[in-house]
């Protein structure tokens, strides 16, 4: 095997394994692609180019001893709001953060399993907004069209795994923060159920609507990712029970019963589906239609639901601002919504957490007539890079919500969704759409994911190479001018 960026996590791990491939050459080639890219995408808060090549020598070794892991070998990354041993965690923030002691325990599971962490994905400050930039580190940028934003805020690693730079990420997804970049940069991304990745050194993130995920360009290498990462630290506050995803993928999902639903959830600001949005949606439905399952147009019992996600959110956001160690290079945004979580954090934010029990009763009820939720994972298509940035604290949620109208109930709820790749709209930008399903529905969910992804084959499509003196690397240099 020749390392390339096509080669997938499951193909890669197989290689390794019959010895067509060293775990050296497999790290040298993505840290090579990383650096070709850095310049014009900039995927990567942190590269860690000697540590990953000692990592693969060791694995080589490991391998040649006849050791066997799941991904022994196999070069990945992960969002820079997980520990990584020797790492500073400056989750999108300005300033000197000290090198953590010890891995989270995502990725001590990884490093059991065998993966070689080559670095830490950009986001955000604190993974607050659907795009990914800021002072800290600059923008990143779409590998589809190097004038838009990946999305955010796990937009580091969906820019990274778009343009085939490693072949899988980890992310975080507290209102749609994996999903939404998957879905503008043509990915698979799966936010599963609280708890199945742990989030540990904390108990829960972000008053539990956070949880970590997987990023890839396949539902096998999604799935793989997530069975090495899953599972529990004994300080967790959420534990769901073991499952082993990756058995799920080549399954018959069966015929399914379909809620198609494109209305909004209630928010207090406006949003409306874009019409080129809700045609690739509408064929993505009408192709299910076509395998057998029944599609019918019905949406779930959202009700007021927004109202129970804003004092979980900004209280979580309180919680960071308290720590960080420079709260002076903060954004005003940031330190608005911790204001705004402090005065939440009594009385709302105890009935905002009491009311989940009650709404996973009323979509529990709705989960009777349907197995599975098509819903839009964004309203609009990626926006420019530049376009959110400098906005105000309203005029930031106004945006947002305008964008990504879709994706964070399911984070209240605490219930697993996947993003799936549903075409492209004017530009050549991607969008997505989102399988949702009840309590501990992930291989359903990849089930029928992978059903689809066999029908469409959308994994076979790739952006334009990114190199130093490519277009998308000359269009990115002219972006930057013009916002100078």
């Amino acid at each position: 095997m020749t390392p390339d960026r096509s080669a997938g996590l499951a193909q890669s791990a197989r290689a390794l394994a019959a010895g067509e491939v060293t775990a050296r050459a497999l790290t040298e080639e993505a840290l090579a692609r990383i650096e070709s890219a850095q310049a014009s995408l900039n995927a990567f808060r942190l590269v860690r180019r000697e540590a990953a090549l000692a990592e693969a020598e060791a694995a080589d070794k490991e391998l040649a001893a006849g050791v066997r892991k799941p991904l022994l070998g196999v070069p990945v990354a992960v969002k820079d709001d997980m520990d990584v041993a020797g790492e500073p965690t400056a989750f999108g923030c300005r300033g000197e953060f000290p090198p953590v002691t010890a891995d989270g325990e995502a990725v001590r599971r990884l490093r059991a399993a065998g993966a070689v962490i080559v670095g830490k994905t950009n986001t955000c400050e604190f993974g607050q907004w659907p795009f990914t930039e800021g002072p800290a580190f600059g923008a990143t940028r779409n590998p589809w069209n190097s004038l838009h934003t990946p999305g955010g805020s796990s937009g580091g690693s969906a820019a990274a795994v778009a343009a085939g730079l490693v072949p899988a990420a980890l992310g975080s997804d507290g209102a749609g923060s994996v999903r939404i970049p998957a879905s503008w940069t043509h990915l698979i991304g799966v936010k599963p159920q609280r708890g199945r990745i742990s989030t540990w050194p904390r108990g829960e993130s972000f008053q539990g609507i956070t949880v970590n995920g997987t990023l890839a360009r396949t539902v096998t290498d999604a799935a793989l990712l997530l069975d090495a990462a899953s599972g529990n630290h004994a300080g967790d506050l959420h534990r769901p029970p073991a499952l082993t995803l990756a058995e799920a993928v080549g399954r018959d999902p069966g015929r399914l019963r379909i809620a198609l639903s494109l209305k909004p959830p209630f928010t207090a600001l406006p949003a409306r589906l874009q019409p080129e949005v809700r045609a690739r949606v509408l064929e993505l439905a009408e192709r299910l239609a076509q395998l057998g399952h029944t599609v019918v147009e019905d949406d779930p019992p959202y009700g007021r639901i927004g109202l129970t996600f804003l004092p979980r959110a900004t209280a979580g956001v309180a919680e960071r601002v308290r720590e960080a160690p420079h709260p002076e290079l903060l954004d005003p945004r940031t330190l608005e919504a911790a204001r705004l979580g402090r005065r939440l954090g009594g009385a709302a934010l105890r009935a905002a957490r009491r009311a989940e029990a009650t709404l996973h009763d009323r979509f529990g009820a709705f989960f009777g007539r349907y197995d599975v939720v098509l819903v839009p994972t964004t309203a609009a298509p990626p926006p420019l890079v530049g376009a959110m940035l400098d906005l105000g604290g309203l005029a930031t949620d106004r945006a947002m919500v305008a964008a990504c109208p879709y994706a964070w109930p399911w984070n209240i709820l605490g219930w697993p969704g996947v993003n799936v790749p549903a075409g492209f709209v004017a530009g050549g930008l991607p969008v997505g759409a989102q399988l949702l399903g009840p309590s501990n529905s992930e291989p359903l969910l990849l089930s029928l994911a992978a059903r689809l992804e066999a029908d469409l084959r959308w994994h076979e499509r790739w952006p334009e190479p990114v190199t130093a003196d490519s277009p998308a690397a000359q269009a990115a240099q002219a972006g930057w001018a013009r916002t100078l």
